[in-house]
């Protein structure tokens, strides 16, 4: 108990505590919202589907790798990815980044 006596009296302490509490409460916001970016057009009887995911601004090459786990890149403009044979499972995963603004069908004329 004495550890954590000291933990909690020190000023390092509490400001890491104070950190480690803001970054999980980060964290649950993003899975909390994850599931609101994603498009009811999207439910269906498939097991994969072909999203397109909207942001905020001009993809790079940062934003197209870290979706490639998720499914094959159908191509990028303005602000979003085309992304094809997403697993139903992994579209709360594909939205939960918090520069992330919607995941919805792909528009299939680009």
């Amino acid at each position: 108990m004495s550890i954590a006596r000291d933990v909690v009296r020190s000023t390092r302490g509490r400001a890491v505590l104070a950190v480690v509490a803001v970054w999980l409460g980060f964290q649950l916001w993003l899975t909390l919202t994850a599931p609101g970016k994603v498009s009811a057009q999207l439910a269906g009887t498939s097991e994969k589907v072909n999203v397109q995911i909207e942001l905020p601004f001009t993809p790079e090459r940062f934003h197209v790798l870290a979706f490639q786990k998720y499914g094959r890149i159908a191509g990028a403009d303005d602000h979003s990815i085309g992304l094809r044979g997403v697993k139903r499972t992994d579209l709360n995963a594909v939205a939960r980044p918090y520069w992330v603004t919607s995941v919805g069908p792909i528009k299939e004329g680009d």
